[in-house]
């Protein structure tokens, strides 16, 4: 098969982008049934979360200036090769360390994420590129919606192992469409790795980056903290079986997709920054009530999932004119500031992890799951609105 030469085609940007999200929820209905098997803790085993977004975060930082220097398409590939292995790893493990090991070398597949956004970048112009990227979240956002469900029947037919089988299939798949889709997008390629390197201070220096990143940063932030706290809230709390714990973990991605939707269809029309800001709004608000009719007495699953909802929805309105305004602060070096900002929201998302695991531990833990994703919307609405000042500054 001669390799591609053109740039891809919308579908599959779309199929990378959702085997990046996949690998990070499909196996979340899994992990009592991995700490079981391995005689270890629910929470060693949530390591698993911690781990991969860590290495998430280094391989951020350093894929983007190399896919700034020697393009797109060798760096995207290379990724999912690594993440083929480790998937296949990770299903081979016997014990836990081996399985911890493997599951952070999966973090290779977090190229399709950082790198389909900065091609997105490459070959549109700003505004139509937060449509792009509005399009290609509406579309993947079935994949955090599906994978755990369809992971949770995995688990229940064949055992945890079948879960990570079908990532590398997935893996190998997105690989073979790559290579014949997906031709070199970055015409610009810069003239070293190293000057990659040394341009990050242009990067760090601007004050619309930071609030950007903040933007993004927490409002993932809250998806973190669901990924991490919904899965033992709804066993232990909730009573819920696996497969139900998948379905409900696909609450935020039903938000997202109606998210991303309005933004394609209103975008134009309000603007970015506006959508940014009514998404913030509506995520704390829809948080902060869950837990609110929680401590009343309200303590059901539809409120946790409508609580979850009302995240993915502002979240679907928040990320793709934030995803676009980071990378516009250095368009020359687009994949090199996504690559930051989005390896400085997988190390906030490394450190919610564990914590909200704990929190979440306690006989409240529905309340202070949904304490701890509204405490985040506040903090990307705060960095909403100095991007809003910063924007009229410049105006």
């Amino acid at each position: 098969m001669a390799p591609a030469t053109s740039k891809p085609h919308l579908v599959t940007l779309i199929l990378l982008t959702s085997v990046a999200v996949m690998s990070l929820n499909i196996f979340l209905p899994s992990l009592g049934g991995i700490a079981e098997e391995f005689g270890v803790s629910y929470t060693l085993v949530a390591l698993s979360i911690s781990a991969f977004l860590l290495v998430s975060a280094v391989l951020q930082l350093i894929m983007g200036p190399l896919s700034d220097r020697y393009g797109r398409r060798p760096v995207l590939l290379v990724g999912l090769v690594v993440f083929v292995i480790a998937s296949l790893g990770c299903a081979l493990s016997q014990d836990v360390w081996a399985f911890l090991g493997f599951r952070m070398l999966q973090g290779g597949v977090v190229s399709g994420m950082v790198l389909g956004r900065a091609i997105v970048r490459d070959v549109y112009a700003p505004q139509e590129a937060a449509k792009r990227i509005a399009q290609i979240g509406a579309a993947m956002a079935l994949a955090p919606l599906i994978a755990p469900l369809v992971g949770g029947i995995l688990d229940s037919l064949f055992g945890w192992r079948s879960v990570f089988y079908l990532l590398a299939l997935s893996g190998a798949a997105v690989f073979v469409l790559c290579w014949a889709d997906l031709g070199e997008t970055n015409q610009l390629k810069q003239a070293s790795f190293a000057a990659q390197f040394r341009a990050y201070p242009e990067v760090l220096r601007s004050g619309s980056f930071w609030a950007y990143s903040g933007v993004l940063v927490f409002s993932l932030g809250g998806f973190y903290a669901y990924l991490a706290g919904a899965p033992l809230v709804g066993e232990e709390i909730f009573d819920l079986s696996t497969a139900t714990v998948g379905l409900m973990m696909g609450a935020t991605a039903v938000g997202f997709l109606m998210g991303n939707l309005v933004t394609t269809r209103l975008g134009a029309r309000f603007g970015s920054l506006r959508l940014i800001l009514w998404g913030r709004w509506l995520s704390m608000l829809g948080c902060l009530l869950a837990a609110l009719l929680m401590a009343l007495g309200l303590l059901h699953p539809g409120v946790m999932f409508a609580g979850a909802v009302a995240l993915g929805l502002g979240n679907g309105l928040t990320l793709p004119g934030a995803n676009v305004g980071v990378m516009n602060v250095a368009p020359h070096l687009a994949g090199s500031a996504s690559g930051l900002s989005g390896a400085v929201g997988v190390v906030i998302g490394a450190v919610l992890t564990p914590l909200v695991s704990t929190l979440v531990a306690g006989e409240n833990g529905a309340e202070m799951l949904m304490l701890s994703m509204a405490a985040c919307g506040a903090l990307a609405l705060l960095s909403a609105w100095k991007v809003a000042q910063l924007e009229r500054q410049s105006a």
